[in-house]
């Protein structure tokens, strides 16, 4: 009688921790499983709103922000709303509103339950905390990006199909309107990163922490990461200071100096919790820290064709060089 009820104490102590705590599933070879298809579409942002003074908010105040990115959707795209995937073929039409390109979660996003302001939790407001030199780089971006059209090399990199839109490729991988999901592969020695749009793969070396020499700057940086329990750890530096992360909700330019620091635990069957720590002392005063959800998604990943066999670019050069011939003929000057 005394084995039963000691057995039924641990069963019932071991069930209870159970649901109390998730414990990840392994791989083949011992390490948390963090394979899958997974998105971290959402309308939360970056930085947090100036009407929303913390980061978590409140289930009203939550519905008051999805329902104003909704009418905000509406007013600048054309449209009541993101494509109905179960909706019938459209009629034939010369045109389609830029709205049909979102496929984004159009609610905020939610860790333990909690509707987040803003990704970025440290520092308390939620704001990027700009050096003035930082400041001035992130404006220059996009001065540059209205006004340069002398030939491809001063383009932004999203529109030369380098890096991709509202930059989900990161690092730190943000959310953008449409095309964001990953696929997470591990091996013993590796964990690759499909990313979605602009299919580019982040590659992540575990087996060891030496970074490739200063020079050598990818667009995505240099990755090295280990396990510190069940949470990957994954530092990034190398990043090409030509590139930018620009992402709903701002933006800036890396400097030669940044250092990104990600964290990937999951923390259920069908979500990730990542975070992530920016260190760049040239664009910030100090570091700052952001935190999303990654959910379980269906799969498979479709091929994304960005620039290949279009004339996207050719064509906003060509434009240029038709306004200076006007301009040139009548005596004006070109924005």
């Amino acid at each position: 009688m005394r084995f039963l009820s000691g057995l039924l104490a641990l069963t019932l102590t071991a069930s209870l921790a159970q649901a109390g705590e998730y414990r990840a599933p392994r791989t083949g070879f011992g390490a948390p499983d963090l394979q899958g298809v997974w998105t971290n579409t959402s309308v939360t942002m970056l930085q947090r709103s100036p009407p929303f003074k913390t980061l978590v908010i409140t289930d009203a105040e939550a519905a008051v922000m999805e329902a104003g990115f909704a009418k905000m959707i509406a007013s600048a795209l054309g449209s009541d709303g993101p494509v109905d995937p179960n909706a019938p073929a459209p009629p034939v039409t010369k045109s389609v509103p830029n709205s049909d390109f979102i496929e984004m979660d159009m609610k905020l996003a939610r860790i333990d339950g909690r509707a987040r302001s803003s990704w970025i939790v440290e520092p308390a407001d939620g704001r990027l905390p700009f050096t003035e030199e930082g400041r001035k780089a992130a404006r220059e971006v996009s001065r540059l990006s209205a006004t340069a059209f002398d030939g491809p090399e001063v383009r932004p990199t999203e529109e030369r199909c380098l890096t991709a839109i509202g930059s989900p490729e990161g690092p730190p991988m943000l959310n953008t309107g449409f095309n964001g999901h990953y696929q997470i592969v591990q091996t013993r020695d590796h964990v690759a990163i499909l990313v979605e749009m602009n299919h580019d793969v982040r590659i992540v070396r575990l087996t060891d922490r030496t970074h490739l020499p200063g020079g050598v700057q990818p667009w995505m940086g240099d990755s090295v990461g280990w396990w510190e329990g069940d949470t990957l750890v994954v530092e990034t530096t190398n990043l090409n200071p030509k590139g930018a992360l620009w992402s709903m909700g701002g933006g800036y330019a890396y400097s030669a100096r940044a250092k990104v620091t990600e964290r990937f635990t999951r923390t259920a069957r069908d979500q990730i919790l990542y975070g992530f720590t920016v260190d760049d002392p040239v664009t910030f005063t100090k570091p700052w820290r952001g935190e999303m959800p990654m959910r379980s998604a269906k799969g498979p990943i479709y091929e994304y064709g960005c620039h290949e066999g279009n004339y996207s670019l050719t064509n906003i050069l060509a434009g240029a060089r038709h306004q200076e011939r006007i301009a040139a003929t009548s005596g004006e000057t070109t924005p």
